[in-house]
């Protein structure tokens, strides 16, 4: 317990708690008039809660050389190529995406858990490369840029283009960070090249067939003129703008906001965001903001000061990881960015999101854990040997 980083577990708490709270306050109503219960969610948001406490828990006391093994690596990454295959062909469409998996009462979103294999796949795959002082053929390059393509290819296809951004972004800045010299950016380069080869005619025969040509144009053409397609596509994110500006300083109140109640799609989701806004005020939302911030420069700052570049690169991978997913959903309910369908970090409803978000900060925890522990073991040491000098 001495050795756990309250930089991160203190507001990672607050937050579950804070998006329990406010998924209760922004989805009670809306059940209530479908006709469903009014704690619907709020009772699956705790169980949500619950496992990603518990995952985080096993996560951060994990040895984290079980997760650089061949054979794990091998078998998560056909696992998460499989589920994401079944999800666009046999899974359910949600607003225009096929990105879940249905259990029943719950859904799976392997999207998400793909952002944790290329943390850990490429964190293990730079270290080892820095570590054994090798420089890896192209073939190998070329490889896992393959397999790094193919999980991005099945994303984009949905389509998702949040999850695509995020899954990319987490890769390529694990690889620069890992070192960035002409070998890297040939490699960088070279799989920007090669997935645009793969995505390109798949993407073109989506639009030809008609399977966006209604759903992402009209919400780009809503991003650059909500106002003016305020009755159709824009509807989403004036509706935004009327509640951060209802919000103002203080807010209206908790379980008062008015856009929540049919007027804001997904207020227990995607703008989650925008009802904190307008119940309680700049205030909440720079709570939030604070919170979140906090964690990902602390878990960003762990990553600086350890000396291992495994540990380090997990770190910049989760810190990645959180920090535009966040910026992607802030942009989105502000106006600043397409609205792309990405939840606000342990804020927004939903499972996937929640036990992804968890089990990544379990590994910067336990990097944390570990970084304290080896500090300890070397002031004992030195102590040993003052006194054996003395």
């Amino acid at each position: 317990m001495r050795s756990i980083d309250y930089w991160i577990l203190l507001p990672y708490l607050v937050l579950c708690l804070i998006g329990v709270v406010m998924v209760y306050s922004a989805s009670a109503a809306i059940k209530m008039q479908t006709g469903g219960s009014p704690v619907g969610y709020l009772v699956k948001q705790i169980v949500f809660v619950l496992m990603g406490w518990g995952f985080f828990g096993f996560l951060a006391s994990l040895n984290l050389n079980k997760l650089r093994g061949r054979g794990f690596l091998w078998w998560t990454y056909v696992g998460i190529l499989s589920l994401l295959f079944f999800v666009k062909f046999f899974g359910r469409a949600v607003n225009g995406a096929n990105g879940w998996i249905n259990l029943g009462p719950i859904s799976i979103q392997p999207a998400e858990f793909s952002k944790l294999y290329l943390i850990i796949y490429w964190a293990n795959r730079c270290a080892k490369v820095n570590d054994e002082l090798h420089h890896p053929s192209m073939r190998e390059y070329s490889m896992a840029l393959f397999k790094t393509s193919l999980l991005l290819l099945l994303i984009i296809i949905q389509p998702d283009v949040g999850g695509f951004s995020i899954n990319f972004a987490i890769a390529a800045l694990i690889i620069m960070a890992s070192g960035y010299n002409s070998r890297w950016t040939i490699l960088i380069f070279d799989g920007l090249l090669l997935i645009g080869m793969i995505a390109l005619p798949s993407l073109a025969k989506i639009v030809a067939t008609g399977h966006i040509k209604n759903y992402q144009v009209a919400r780009f053409v809503a991003f650059v003129n909500p106002f003016g397609t305020q009755s159709g596509a824009g509807s989403q994110l004036v509706n935004s703008y009327y509640a951060i500006s209802n919000g103002g300083l203080k807010g209206i109140g908790l379980g008062n906001s008015i856009q929540k109640m049919g007027y804001l799609p997904e207020p227990n989701t995607d703008f989650i965001l925008s009802v904190v806004s307008e119940e309680l005020g700049f205030i909440g939302v720079f709570l939030v903001l604070t919170l979140l911030t906090i964690i990902i420069c602390q878990i960003i700052r762990v990553g600086v000061r350890s000396d291992s570049m495994y540990e380090g690169l997990l770190c910049y991978g989760v810190g990645t990881f959180i920090a535009v997913e966040a910026a992607i959903n802030v942009g989105g309910v502000t106006g600043l960015l397409p609205i792309t369908g990405v939840t606000f970090p342990f804020i927004s409803y939903g499972g996937s999101s929640m036990i992804a978000l968890s089990i990544a900060l379990g590994l910067a925890m336990n990097v944390s854990i570990r970084q304290k522990l080896r500090r300890k073991n070397q002031r004992r040491l030195q102590a040993i040997r003052q006194r054996g000098i003395g």
